[in-house]
């Protein structure tokens, strides 16, 4: 079978193409084709010598994923369904801006951790990506939208790892992916611009300080344990102390001076009055510095298996209020391509269950007790 080459970031391919005999200055024009001028076609790549070419055509590949479906949102927003193979399908989401263009990359077919607020962890867990199921997301999607805007310029200018699937449980195929897309003879992009999605797996915020640090969103959902326990079952391993503190020690390497936490609002589940005085409490304690953070409040996107609803828009305003007059920078996330199940949470692919869904379940049933 051919090595697919989006597998590799640079270091890797420098390592495989000297396995060929090849010097490193040939990896790196390699590179630069593949994900800076979006070429497959090893034909096509002009300065490099026929012989590598020929090679080239032998025992590699630039193979992006097959596409099941596409959904064009009346906003603008584009989903694409990829196909995995082993009866799995994962999703990806680009959501165009004046300013900016935002994919959504999904990490893992499916999801362990369960949230029953989101339509993936429904599904179960099927298994990780690869590095290049990862990053073919992201070649596909760029070389698809400059094609069809009939542009050179690069169209998408952020990465949210906040697709399908937890990102630090797949952490050995993620980082080279994000170094790939932070390279500048990959994709060039500011560590700013490149977010990595956690519901809080601890040991792997401490790694990501020192092997990629990008930005950093946390999953939070809830101001306590009790509560978070239900909502975000990792919780019950890695409870907020300790979620709290790696957010703390990440800021020293992270590219922002704060952590975005957020927050789904679940009618009458976690959006009282109480509940936000909690947050303040809880990011702000009474005996120890504040921790530099921002909250991304996040419209509730109902499937039917959760049985849980929306908070109103009026209760998410007083909400946010209450957080923006603790001197908490607080925005409200605006729902795009919910008309296409694009949206925060709906991501949900088509996925072979391999974990037993029936106990996550029963969670869903005791939040409300």
């Amino acid at each position: 079978m051919k090595t697919n080459l989006l597998d590799f970031d640079l270091d890797g391919l420098v390592a495989w193409c000297q396995a060929q005999g090849e010097k490193k200055f040939r990896a790196v024009q390699l590179f630069r084709w593949i994900h800076h001028k979006g070429v497959s076609d090893f034909s096509q790549m002009t300065d490099l010598a026929q012989s590598l070419r020929l090679m080239l055509q032998d025992k590699a590949e630039v193979r992006a994923l097959p596409v099941v479906t596409r959904h064009d949102s009346a906003d603008g927003t584009i989903k694409w369904m990829f196909d995995v193979g082993q009866g799995n399908a994962i999703e990806t989401v680009f959501i165009p801006e004046t300013d900016r263009g935002t994919l959504c990359v999904s990490s893992q077919a499916g999801c362990a951790v369960g949230c029953p607020f989101c339509s993936t962890g429904a599904q179960g867990f099927s298994r990780n990506l690869t590095t290049a199921e990862i990053l073919a997301q992201l070649w596909f999607a760029e070389t698809t939208l400059r094609r069809e805007l009939g542009t050179d310029e690069r169209v998408i200018s952020n990465v949210v790892m906040m697709g399908m699937g937890e990102p630090l449980q797949n952490y050995a195929a993620l980082v080279p992916a994000l170094k790939t897309m932070l390279d500048d003879h990959g994709y060039g992009m500011s560590r700013r611009r490149v977010t990595v999605s956690t519901s809080g797996v601890v040991p792997m915020i401490e790694r990501l300080s020192q092997d990629c640090p990008v930005a950093l969103a946390v999953s939070l959902h809830a101001p306590d344990d009790v509560l978070r326990d239900r909502l975000v079952p990792l919780n019950q391993k890695y409870p907020l102390a300790e979620l709290l503190n790696a957010c703390r020690e990440y800021l020293a390497y992270a590219p922002r001076d704060f952590i975005t936490f957020e927050y789904c609002m679940l009618d009458g589940v976690n959006d009282s009055d109480a509940h936000a005085r909690a947050l303040v409490s809880l990011v702000r304690p009474q005996h120890s510095e504040p921790l530099p953070c921002k909250f991304n409040l996040i419209p509730f996107n109902p499937f039917p298996a959760s049985g849980l609803l929306r908070s109103s828009p009026e209760r998410v305003k007083a909400f946010a209020a209450l957080l923006s007059e603790a001197g908490i920078v607080t925005t409200v996330r605006k729902t795009r391509g919910d008309d296409i199940a694009a949206a925060c949470g709906q991501l949900a692919g088509d996925i072979q269950d391999r974990t037993d869904i029936a106990g996550r379940r029963a969670k869903t049933i005791q939040i409300h007790a």
